[in-house]
């Protein structure tokens, strides 16, 4: 792997698919059926970093959610499912996957970005507020983007913060 050889790009919901190990959408879990769902339909988009076609990170865009604090459809959209597998970090590639949502956003007329990280995960805090996410919603419960098998979103006991950056 070479660093010029990864690129960054839009992903379709057949690739999330594949990504997350599932044979199609019906043997999907409710959660990659809201992710699919919602990028079939242009709510959501898909960001990868793809190494000569294999998918190496991913970062998902949600344009408008049910928990308007999340994403309203015209001034706020949330991120989420931010991950680089773990051989490839310390590349800036994360870096390069998420100022390319960002700048997507901010192109679509976005004024803030939120995305979801656990307190009790410094690392994350940190590198989020290097991403300048530094704004505290609120403490959360539900995560909008993840289902429970009635398409509900799941409680988790646990809890975590939204967290909130201009654009």
């Amino acid at each position: 792997m070479t660093k010029d050889s990864i690129i960054c790009r839009k992903a379709t919901s057949d690739e999330l698919l594949k990504l997350w190990d599932y044979e199609d959408i019906d043997s999907a879990s409710p959660t990659a059926r809201f992710f699919c769902q919602n990028i079939s339909s242009g709510n959501a988009v898909f960001w990868t970093l793809d190494d000569n076609g294999k998918l190496i990170g991913e970062l998902y865009t949600f344009y408008d959610l049910d928990d308007r604090d999340f994403a309203d459809g015209k001034s706020t959209a949330y991120l989420c499912a931010f991950r680089v597998r773990k051989d490839h970090r310390g590349s800036h590639l994360g870096t390069l996957l998420m100022n390319t949502a960002l700048n997507d956003l901010k192109n679509h007329g976005f004024i803030k970005a939120t995305i979801g990280v656990s307190s009790d995960e410094p690392h994350n805090i940190e590198m989020y507020r290097h991403y300048g996410f530094t704004e505290k919603i609120r403490d959360c419960n539900y995560d909008p983007c993840a289902m429970d098998e009635n398409m509900m979103p799941e409680y988790d006991e646990q809890g975590w913060w939204l967290l909130a950056r201009d654009l």
